[in-house]
């Protein structure tokens, strides 16, 4: 099984460019959207055109703001959104597909954003969303898919001195957040098969030629249970990937 992940920066920008080719050459059993900025008609009548997959979406009470997506080869054994805490349950940010072996989590984390307003924001996030994921485990493994907002270690981003404590993404307290998942038993599956390996990147800004200069972030990750690491043949970052500030990023299971 594949699973890819994509940050679409808006579902109707990116499909006048060529995400239906994109899609189909990615060949994947199963398509996890963020940033849809859509409601969930919008991004049904967006995606019509798509055949052979189940298409659901959650989205933000803001209209053309946030919000997830997944298409899947496989019909779920059942839909979720939301972390079942309202504060944190507005903004379309959460959706849960539950499959025979395992939950698959798409989460758009929010962002603490240039000047740093949503910092304390985003660390009671963290804390709910993890708590959210262990209550999962107990009853099977969790694929948990997504932008999380954050470059964990040096080697994920370009520059990493001059943004270490100054940049929404490299903040302490938002490294502290990843650290808790990855200490708290979801690994990195990308750092799992490649764990030294540099100049891989998710996001780049659109400001001064970034992607073309590869000035990049690594922020968009696949989390998966301990328990699912044995089935876990392959991770990967599709950067070739064009129409959004970010890129694909994927695993495959066997």
């Amino acid at each position: 099984m594949k699973i890819i992940s994509w940050n679409v920066n808006g579902i109707r920008a990116v499909a006048k460019k060529n995400f239906f080719e994109d899609f189909k050459s990615m060949n994947t059993d199963i398509l996890c959207l963020q940033e849809t900025k859509a409601q969930d008609d919008q991004v049904a009548e967006t995606l019509a055109q798509i055949e052979g997959y189940f298409i659901y979406s959650s989205s933000a009470e803001k209209k053309g703001y946030s919000g997830t997506a997944i298409l899947s080869k496989q019909e779920p054994l059942s839909v979720s959104r939301g972390i079942g805490i309202e504060e944190h349950d507005t903004e379309g940010r959460v959706l849960n597909l539950e499959y025979n072996d395992f939950f698959l989590v798409d989460v758009y984390v929010p962002n603490s954003g240039s000047e740093l307003k949503r910092l304390e924001y985003r660390q009671e996030w963290d804390k709910a969303f993890f708590d959210y994921l262990k209550e999962l485990e107990k009853t099977k493994p969790v694929v948990v898919c997504g932008d999380f907002n954050v470059a964990h270690k040096d080697i994920d981003l370009a520059r990493p001195k001059p943004n270490y404590n100054k940049s929404a993404g490299y903040m302490q307290e938002e490294i502290d957040g990843m650290d808790r998942f990855t200490n708290g038993g979801l690994l990195d599956s990308f750092r799992h098969f490649y764990p030294e390996e540099t100049g891989k990147y998710s996001w780049w800004s659109y400001r001064a030629g970034a992607r073309g200069k590869n000035v990049g972030w690594r922020i968009d990750y696949f989390l998966v249970s301990e328990k699912l690491l044995p089935s876990l043949s392959n991770a990967f970052i599709l950067n070739e990937v064009m129409g959004s500030d970010h890129c694909p990023v994927g695993i495959e299971i066997n």
